[in-house]
């Protein structure tokens, strides 16, 4: 394999800055964590590549750009308690870990939270804090939190994840009404009133669960 480190910068020079992704924060933190680790052994060679690589369970890591752009649209600041919906691979909760975030990450199959948690401790990102359930219902006995983000789509925003969106606070989510083809949007809450914007049309892979599909 290419050194690790020159393909990361590759990928983010090539990847997410040059498609407009520009808060120097989201670009140090996708320099920093090495994605290679967060694939099957099989696919390293692929890591750096963009596009989303399956994990295994009918699971992806998602591609390069939309993580540093999903990561962007949050406006993540050191210390903020963050919510994640779909730990997957861990990639994504590295990411917000090297920005300073207080990360709550929810995976509902048992062999990728376990795989991960044993990941994430190894390479000590220890402001993560995983949890095996239903990601649809949030953390509720850790909310509110200032961000939340969901990295699978639904047919709608779940009503347990608003209620747990602090005051003021941002949601990203993919939502829409097929399968694997959504909008994403961010959701922002404050003084009790909600803006939704639309960011363009992503891929994921489906939310499952009480409030998913």
């Amino acid at each position: 394999m290419i050194d690790p480190k020159r393909k990361r910068e590759r990928m983010v020079r090539d990847q997410i800055e040059g498609r407009g992704v520009a808060d120097p924060e989201v670009l140090r933190a996708m320099r920093a964590v090495p994605r290679h680790l967060f694939v099957q052994e099989a696919m390293a060679e692929q890591a750096y590549d963009d596009r989303p690589l399956p994990i295994g369970f009918g699971q992806t890591i998602s591609q390069p750009y939309i993580v540093a752009l999903m990561t962007e649209i949050l406006e993540i600041s050191p210390g903020m308690k963050v919510l994640e919906i779909g730990t997957g691979s861990g990639y994504q909760a590295a990411v917000l870990a090297e920005m300073g975030a207080e990360v709550y990450s929810v995976e509902r199959i048992r062999e990728l939270h376990l795989a991960t948690r044993a990941l994430l401790t190894r390479l000590r990102y220890f402001s993560v804090k995983l949890k095996l359930d239903d990601g649809t219902l949030g953390w509720p006995e850790e909310a509110p939190f200032a961000r939340i983000i969901v990295t699978a789509g639904g047919p709608d925003i779940p009503k347990p994840l608003i209620a747990q969106l602090a005051d003021p606070g941002r949601l990203v989510i993919p939502v829409g009404a097929s399968h694997r083809s959504q909008t994403l949007f961010s959701v922002d809450r404050r003084d009790g009133k909600y803006v939704r914007k639309d960011h363009g049309g992503v891929m994921f892979v489906d939310l499952v669960g009480t409030h998913g599909w």
